[in-house]
C-alpha cells in the first residue's frame, strides 16, 4: 500500500508544469491543468518511464521550475537561521539536492498511480499574495486522503510554496528535519547540505511507520 506521505507527494509531484503561460492562470487553474497534462503523460510514458526511472526523475526535475517555488522551500527549510549565513553556491546546492532526493524516493509513487482518482476543490485567497487549493485522492484501498496546497504569487505567477497532506505538514516535516541534521553535525552547513538526501529518507521512512499506524 503506497503510504500517506507517498500519496501526499504523489499530488505534490502530480502539480508539476508541463504547460507554459502559468501568469494567466488562477491558482485553482494552475493546479487543475499541471495535474491533468502531468497524469496524461505518466498514461502515455509509464511503461517507458518504468523501464528508466531516471528519464522520469530528469523530466520531473526538469519541469519543477514554472510552478514550485524552490527558493522560498529550501529557505523556508533552512529557516533565516541557517540560510542568512549560506553563500548563494551553497543555496543553489541544497536546491538541487532537494530537488533530486524528492524525485528519488517519491517519483516511484507516481508510477504506482492508477487513475484512482483525484478532485480539486476549493481554492482560497488571501489577499494578492497568498493562496490555497484544496485536493483529495483516492487510494488503491478506496481512502480519501485530504491535500492542501499553499501558493505564492511571485512575480504576477503563483508558485507552490507547501503542501499539507492529511494533517501531515510536509514544510515543517522537512524543516524539522534539517534543524535536527544540523545539530547531529555540529552546524556544518555544507555537510547537512551534502548528506540530505538521506535526511529525505528518514523523514520518509518515519511518516511511513507513523502511516502505517494509523491504518492498522
Amino acid at each position: 500500500m503506497i503510504s500517506i506521505l507517498r500519496r501526499g507527494l504523489l499530488v505534490l509531484l502530480a502539480a508539476l508544469p508541463l504547460m507554459a503561460g502559468a501568469s494567466a492562470l488562477s491558482p485553482k487553474e494552475v493546479i487543475e491543468k499541471t495535474t491533468t497534462q502531468l497524469l496524461a503523460d505518466l498514461q502515455a510514458n509509464k511503461e517507458q518511464y518504468k523501464a528508466n526511472p531516471g528519464a522520469f526523475y530528469d523530466a520531473l526535475n526538469a519541469n519543477l521550475g514554472p510552478v514550485v517555488d524552490a527558493d522560498g522551500i529550501s529557505k523556508s527549510i533552512m529557516t533565516v537561521k541557517y540560510s542568512r549565513n549560506a553563500t548563494p553556491a551553497q543555496m543553489q546546492r541544497f536546491q538541487e539536492n532537494f530537488k533530486r532526493s524528492l524525485m528519488q524516493f517519491y517519483g516511484n509513487a507516481l508510477l504506482e498511480y492508477n487513475n484512482q482518482g483525484i478532485t480539486v476543490g476549493k481554492a482560497t485567497q488571501d489577499g494578492d499574495e497568498r493562496a490555497s487549493v484544496d485536493m483529495s485522492v483516492k487510494g488503491n484501498n478506496g481512502a480519501v486522503y485530504p491535500v492542501q496546497y499553499t501558493l505564492t504569487n511571485i512575480k504576477g505567477e503563483w508558485k507552490v510554496r507547501n503542501v499539507i497532506v492529511n494533517g501531515i505538514n510536509i514544510g515543517k516535516l522537512f524543516r524539522d528535519q534539517f534543524a535536527d541534521a544540523m545539530n547531529r553535525n555540529g552546524n556544518n552547513l555544507d555537510k547537512t547540505i551534502d548528506g540530505w538526501a538521506g535526511e529525505v529518507a528518514k523523514a520518509k521512512e518515519t511518516t511511513e511507520g507513523a502511516a502505517e499506524k494509523q491504518a492498522q
